[in-house]
């Protein structure tokens, strides 16, 4: 009975261990991806941070490659700067915000998707409501959604991610935020185009 209780006592303080290094490993790379992302941010063109200004396209090289840091997604209600990253494997959502391949950048006139992990960048997701405000910081530019839908769906849901033929912001997390293990779910936030952020902050 010793053996086997010295056994579990072992076993459970490994995984706590583990727990903790993978922890400081996202800390990490979150800082560092930020760090990045704010030195973008600082070397951007001035003038360029409405949705509706004279850029009406994103700039002909920015093509971002899997894994690099493009920009920041500012939630004023939760007063969180969250660095967004090219990519949504692992490896991407390490970092911050995962930005789906494949799907558009703002002034692209399509879905935008931008994904992360709910226990880490996007922990807090379930506190914000419809009429919330979300600002894309990009190297061309800022631009500002309003929460328009949530919903919950399928883990294997594909119908998510599909063309819409105008802008709008999806955000996709795990669901129910504090299950252990592979969630069942997805949350979902559908967030459209502000183009007057002063009349909306």
């Amino acid at each position: 009975m010793k053996s086997l209780s010295f056994l579990l006592i072992t076993v459970g303080l490994a995984i706590l261990a583990y727990g903790g290094f993978q922890w400081y490993e996202t800390e990490n790379a979150q800082k560092e991806t930020m760090a990045e992302a704010q030195s973008l941010l600082n070397d951007k063109t001035p003038g360029t941070s409405e949705i509706d200004s004279v850029i009406q396209e994103p700039p002909e090289d920015f093509i971002p490659e899997t894994g690099e840091t493009v920009g920041l997604l500012h939630i004023p209600k939760l007063e969180s700067d969250l660095p967004i990253v090219e990519g949504t494997h692992e490896d991407e959502l390490a970092k911050g915000v995962g930005h789906y391949a494949g799907t558009a950048y703002p002034l692209q006139n399509e879905q935008i998707v931008l994904s992360g992990h709910r226990d880490t960048v996007f922990r807090r997701m379930g506190e914000l409501e419809i009429g919330d405000i979300l600002t894309i910081q990009l190297p061309y530019g800022d631009f500002s959604y309003e929460i328009t839908k949530t919903q919950i769906v399928d883990a294997d849901d594909r119908t998510i991610i599909v063309p819409h033929d105008e802008e709008v912001l999806t955000l996709t997390t795990c669901y129910p935020f504090s299950f252990i293990g592979n969630a069942p779910d997805r949350y979902i936030i559908t967030a459209m185009p502000v183009f007057d952020k002063e009349d909306k902050l």
